[in-house]
């Protein structure tokens, strides 16, 4: 009930009682009784106070059960955390109130499904990132080149362990620190921010960059590319250093090794084609000299044939395609075998020759025809440094202890200085005079290193004496 309708019924009740006391004093009027307009007054004023009190009492009564109701549902609300609609009943003054509320609980439900939605989406997405994000840093850490991510502030965000061992850094005590503090690279710091700050349409630098560790310069491919934002925006750099150190060694080699081909091949061929030209002109005008033109042109063409050979041999054991027919082989049979072949060689030039073979029994495993080769390779480059009337030996035992079998060629030529040691197996190295005492193309000892050491597993050493004489020895193992 409205206070309108409340204030209409006591309008309604003060008239009924003012129409009851007027009826009232006439009545009494009529029967001769005087009423004092006072006692009236104070009955009608009574009347109306008890009425007001009573419809006072009957509206608090309601309005406060109302509020009851709306705090209780309000508070069940707030303890389930679930909006809903407050029902009331009664007074329409509250009730429209209560409307007015209802409407802005429904906004606040809408609202409240409408962010736990978009919540429920955030973490969809949180998680969908992260778990991108773990899977970005299992494939940084997982590279063998050194990975470093810094952001828009040159902070460092991530960094993996090649990155720390490189740069000098722990990734654990760098995070979030400006890479002035923690990479010493001045040259390369400088890089990682001009990349940041560059215009450039291109997001991605590669350049090459020295950088000097444990004393030993290293080069690097440094790439630098930069991570934008969906609106364009440079949000960091993600710096790549790849070690290219080996493969720069490498194309130098390649260099050297064409270049010093290219000149030990021009050598002979320059000497086939003079003598071919003098005998073209007729130059050799007698037998003996034409058959002197031959022989050094023979001579030229075998040489020729030699150093092709050794190239193409070191070549195909390095690529690995060469085949190795592994059988039991007997050293001191082998080396028997090459005393004979290399027997007039030294008669000529009156160097004795000694052998001190060990027992046949004991045998290796190896390729027969290779370690004959290599045999042959140090026997042969012994005499030709030794000078007449010296002696070279050969000799093969078994050191039971360390199981292995091994060879040594000792001579006593002109012998190898200290320097020279250290690059006595390079392709093409000749010690310094060696050209003066005997031709050669610097590749013998370097195809014995191969198939001694890359072919067979073995080991390959040397000991010198400059002028008194070298002593050159290989081991394998022994087959048990």
């Amino acid at each position: 009930m409205t206070v309108a309708k409340r204030l209409g019924l006591a309008s309604v009740a003060l008239v009924s009682l003012g129409a009851s006391a007027a009826y009232y004093a006439v009545t009494m009027a009529m029967r001769g009784h005087r009423v004092q307009t006072r006692n009236l007054n104070y009955l009608i004023l009574g009347l109306v106070a008890a009425l007001t009190s009573l419809l006072l009492l009957l509206f608090w009564r309601s309005v406060n059960r109302t509020v009851g109701s709306i705090s209780r549902q309000l508070n069940q609300m707030a303890r389930s955390k679930r909006l809903g609609l407050v029902m009331v009943e009664g007074c329409d003054e509250i009730a429209q109130v209560t409307q007015a509320l209802n409407r802005l609980l429904t906004s606040l439900r809408d609202e409240m499904g409408r962010l736990r939605a978009e919540g429920r989406e955030l973490q969809i997405q949180s998680r969908l990132a992260g778990a991108e994000k773990k899977h970005a840093e299992a494939v940084i850490f997982s590279i063998s080149d050194a990975v470093v991510v810094t952001n828009r502030f040159d902070e460092l965000l991530l960094a993996n362990d090649a990155a720390e061992t490189l740069l000098d850094f722990k990734l654990s005590h760098s995070l979030r620190k400006n890479i002035d503090y923690i990479v010493h690279d001045g040259a390369l710091v400088r890089l990682i921010r001009e990349t940041r700050s560059s215009r450039s349409n291109s997001a991605r630098r590669v350049v090459e960059h020295s950088i000097d560790q444990k004393g030993r310069a290293r080069t690097f491919s440094v790439t630098l590319s930069c991570v934008r934002t969906p609106g364009g925006e440079v949000s960091g750099v993600v710096t790549v250093l790849h070690d290219i150190t080996r493969e720069k060694e490498i194309s130098q080699m390649k260099t050297d090794f064409v270049s010093s081909v290219s000149h030990e091949l021009r050598t002979p061929l320059a000497s086939i084609q003079a003598y071919v030209e003098m005998l073209v002109d007729g130059e050799a005008e007698d037998e003996d000299t034409r058959r002197e033109f031959y022989q050094i042109m023979a001579g030229e063409a075998d040489r020729l044939n030699r150093l092709i050979e050794n190239i193409l041999n070191i070549s195909a054991i390095e690529s690995g395609v060469v085949r190795i027919v592994r059988e039991p082989v007997c050293l001191a049979q082998a080396a028997k075998d090459v005393l004979e072949v290399v027997l007039p060689q030294a008669r000529a030039k009156s160097i004795e020759l000694i052998s001190r073979l060990g027992s046949p029994r004991r045998q290796v495993v190896a390729d027969k025809d290779m370690i004959y080769r290599a045999i042959l390779n140090l026997v042969s480059n012994a005499l030709k440094y030794t000078a007449e009337g010296g002696a070279v030996t050969v000799s093969t035992n078994v050191d039971e202890r360390r199981e292995v079998a091994v060879c040594e060629v000792s001579d006593t030529g002109v012998g190898i200085a200290p320097e020279d040691l250290p690059h006595i197996f390079d392709k093409f190295y000749r010690a310094e005079g060696h050209a003066r005492i005997a031709k050669g193309t610097g590749l013998g000892l370097a195809l014995v290193k191969q198939i001694i050491e890359t072919a067979h597993d073995g080991k390959l050493s040397v000991t010198s004496d400059a002028g008194r004489g070298s002593t050159f020895a290989f081991e394998l193992p022994i087959l048990q």
